[in-house]
């Protein structure tokens, strides 16, 4: 087994995570061969440059599983059959596809892995080979993974611009339960609350709970299987949450004002934990608001105007006016260079508010 990536990488499923895998690797001049059971797809991909389908007599060094998480399990097994190559895949759970193949004998060969990258789009279209830019990538060996597998496995990692984060599978799922599973459960609970909501109700939402429930969008079929395939560890984060609701309840209902504090608080200590930009720690951060015509190039101007006062946008969030063509833009900078950039937009004639 070379420890060297050098092709070909074979790509089984050719989705968004598949085909921005084989686009990475074909921009870094490996050979890459398609396989999936959709013809459509596989030729969409081809297309788009990704590579050519499998032949039969082809000899992957390296396969990249990318399909459904219902399917993971037997899709990595058959990779181990096909081939002496070595097989990863990029499923949102670790512990169920490694317990599917345990009893192989070439599960020495696989090394699961898990990139936190994505889009709200799917299939070959929203493909790019940029997705994983400076995106954390699980890599997930298990104990007795060939080490030179987990190398490889790796250099794909280094190959698409992801930084690696090695974690136990176990370790991965409880992970990936509380820092995406549960929030994402959660957000649909909440937006469930509006689904039904008079109509004089929804002209209140802002940004806020959009926030809250924009991970709610997403397919439920995909995040039904996703979540189930990671129930133990979700439920058990669920639980926790559960008891926390029903401490918020009980202080409501008792007027304690202290007892909610305290969950507040704990709530507040949570976002502080949330990694700052680059992986370093949370800045202090001012908010600027500006009001801005729904038309095209303002918001170019806007930014071309911060950087003009030499100050650095860190983020930014856009609220939409209900009644105008109007929305309030948020940007949120450095908050010693808050009241500069405020001064300076004022200035050159933006309306902001304070």
């Amino acid at each position: 087994m070379s420890d060297a990536l050098v092709g070909p990488v074979e790509v089984v499923g050719t989705g968004l995570l598949g085909t921005s895998i084989a686009l990475a690797c074909r921009r870094a001049g490996l050979e890459v061969l398609l396989t999936d059971l959709s013809a459509e797809h596989l030729r969409t991909a081809s297309a788009l440059g990704a590579g050519r389908p499998r032949q039969p007599d082809d000899r992957p060094q390296l396969v990249v599983v990318a399909v459904p998480p219902d399917h993971l399990g037997r899709a990595i097994a058959d990779a181990l059959h096909a081939s002496d190559a070595v097989v990863t895949d990029v499923g949102s759970v670790k512990s169920g596809p490694l317990a599917a193949v345990a009893g192989e004998p070439g599960v020495r060969r696989y090394v699961g892995s898990h990139p936190m990258a994505g889009s709200e789009r799917s299939g070959p279209l929203a493909a790019a080979a940029d997705l994983f830019e400076g995106r954390p990538w699980a890599v997930t060996p298990h104990a007795d993974a060939d080490p030179v597998a987990v190398a490889l496995v790796e250099q794909l990692v280094a190959l698409c611009n992801a930084v690696v984060v090695r974690l136990s599978p176990e370790d991965h799922d409880r992970a990936v339960a509380r820092t995406s599973h549960v929030p994402h459960l959660v957000a649909s609970l909440v937006a469930g609350r509006l689904a039904d909501a008079p109509e004089d109700y929804l002209k209140l939402s802002g940004q806020g709970v959009r926030d809250v429930t924009r991970v709610a969008a997403g397919s439920p079929d995909l995040y039904g299987q996703i979540v189930a395939a990671n129930s133990v560890a979700v439920v058990d984060l669920l639980t926790e949450v559960r008891a926390g609701l029903d401490s918020m309840i009980q202080a409501l209902t008792e007027a304690d004002r202290d007892g909610l504090r305290v969950l507040l608080d704990r709530g507040v200590d949570g976002t502080k934990a949330i990694p700052g930009k680059h992986g370093g720690p949370v800045r202090p951060m001012a908010s600027v608001f500006v009001s801005v015509p729904d038309e095209p190039g303002v918001l170019a101007r806007l930014f071309a105007a911060a950087g003009e006062a030499e100050v650095n946008i860190e983020d930014v969030r856009i609220d939409h006016d209900l009644g105008r063509a109007v929305g309030l833009v948020e940007l949120l900078v450095d908050e010693s260079r808050g009241e500069h950039l405020l001064a300076s937009l004022e200035s050159r004639g933006w309306v902001t508010h304070r």
